[in-house]
């Protein structure tokens, strides 16, 4: 029997993903009108005479990298003169001019770089006149990426291991990468100089700050040398980090290395940065899908964050609460977004989604009529096959009548395992857009 809950879950999960498809964003923003091309946005309108333009280039690249790109041809057709842009596995090719190369994910590899220096050849051949188009989702920090000079593609991996077990978020991680790069904070702004840059964005990060979207390659970068050693520090990591990263990094605090360019810099006047997708519009799907069957809904947006097993039990103790209001046969539905993170102590197989759902089902256990749905919106949930997890109620009873602890596989970080035995895994594949993670929970009123 489907347990209660999860077949509507699904469905506001399924309204959400449809919302944010890169494709019908990517088409929406862009439009060509009698003899200009307009972009537009929400709170961002730019306008391009197709009579002055020189050449049009497609750069840019990240989990919703293919689709963008597509998109964008669909709409500009042979106004295209060249392009690349970093995608994942799976997704390489050719369309007309523009090259789609496979690159790494969530660590770097050979082929980010490759991509990485191709795109920064298009940008430094860019001229006056010309008009660089970058597509931009959530993944292009490993996806393009570029070692800054003394620090080796090895030695940038090995940070980014070590901040992804460390649980550093999303801001903290970019800081750091953009004080290793040559294209990232900035750089790829700078090097498109003196074309036009606008940026179409799918954010995968709260708030949706575009100098943290894919650590922010054509946007202003806030932070500084500082502030990357600092977050090194926080998490215990200075020292454990490779020599020459830490030389690097020392370096700039000193001044002895220039800063990425900041907010003012004369490089951003010519770029127009606009997000075309966000978890706030994929939760405001979800809500939407909720309440067309009847359902109450709370959004929380920004919620999903810090350790994951905390925010669960608070998104647990605010789906008691509501739960606590219904008429009987009522039901009410959260929306929460964001991003939570795991500090990793054991040695199990999971994801932070998955890990949300396991705290979920030790919150829920015992009750009826609640069920949670975690989920990252990209379809992959950590270095697993599975976009997140289901759990109510009865979870942790059935866990129980197979042998299975959910306290051991929570100490261990091990839920992957814990709800394949259960059948609760929610798998769908990439789904090629990427605006981070939704936790949805529903509840039905006694009686």
């Amino acid at each position: 029997m489907t347990p209660s809950g999860r077949e509507p879950l699904l469905r506001y999960f399924r309204a959400a993903v449809a919302a944010v498809e890169p494709a019908r964003l990517v088409s929406s923003a862009l439009r060509v009108e009698r003899d200009s091309l307009v972009l537009l946005a929400p709170g961002k309108r730019a306008m391009a005479s197709l009579k002055e333009l020189r050449r049009i280039h497609l750069v840019g690249g990240g989990k919703a990298g293919r689709a963008m790109g597509e998109a964008a041809l669909s709409v500009l057709g042979n106004l295209v003169a060249s392009g690349v842009l970093a995608v994942p596995r799976g997704a390489e090719g050719t369309s007309g001019p523009v090259r789609f190369l496979g690159a790494g994910h969530p660590l770097p590899d050979i082929w980010s770089l490759a991509a990485a220096r191709e795109i920064l050849a298009i940008l430094e051949h860019a001229g006056e006149g010309d008009l660089v188009i970058a597509l931009v989702s959530g993944g292009g920090s490993a996806m393009i990426s570029s070692p800054a000079t003394g620090v080796t593609a090895e030695e940038k991996a090995e940070v980014s291991r070590q901040l992804l077990a460390a649980g550093a978020d999303i801001a903290s991680f970019n800081a750091v990468r953009k004080h290793l790069s040559e294209v990232k904070g900035g750089l790829l702004a700078r090097a498109a100089q003196p074309a036009t840059v606008w940026a179409l964005l799918l954010s995968d990060v709260p708030g949706d700050d575009p100098s943290v979207i894919a650590s922010g390659p054509f946007s202003p970068d806030p932070t500084t040398y500082a502030d990357a050693v600092g977050i090194l520090l926080r998490h215990g990591l200075l020292y454990a980090v490779p020599a020459a990263v830490r030389q690097r990094l020392v370096a700039g605090v000193l001044g002895k290395i220039p800063e990425t360019p900041k907010p003012g810099d004369p490089v951003f006047e010519r770029v127009t940065c606009a997000i075309v997708g966000s978890n706030q519009v994929a939760m405001e799907a979800a809500a939407r899908a909720a309440k067309a069957e009847g359902a109450q809904t709370v959004l929380l947006p920004g919620f999903l964050r810090g350790e994951a097993r905390e925010c669960a039990r608070a998104f647990c103790g605010r789906l008691r609460e509501a739960a606590a209001t219904l008429a009987p046969g009522r039901t009410v539905v959260l929306v929460a977004g964001g991003e939570t993170t795991v500090n990793v102590r054991g040695n199990g197989k999971g994801g932070r989604s998955q890990e949300f759902a396991l705290a979920s089902a030790l919150e829920l256990a015992g009750r009826e009529g609640m069920a949670v749905l975690a989920v990252g919106t990209d379809g992959i949930d950590g270095p697993t096959d599975a976009a997140g997890a289901f759990a109510d109620g009865a979870t942790v009873a059935r866990a129980s009548a197979l042998g299975l602890s959910p306290g051991a596989h929570m100490k261990n970080n091990d839920a992957y395992p814990f709800f394949r035995a259960l059948d609760d895994l929610i798998v769908t594949g990439p789904t090629g857009t990427n605006v981070t993670d939704l936790a949805i929970g529903w509840a039905r009123g006694a009686g």
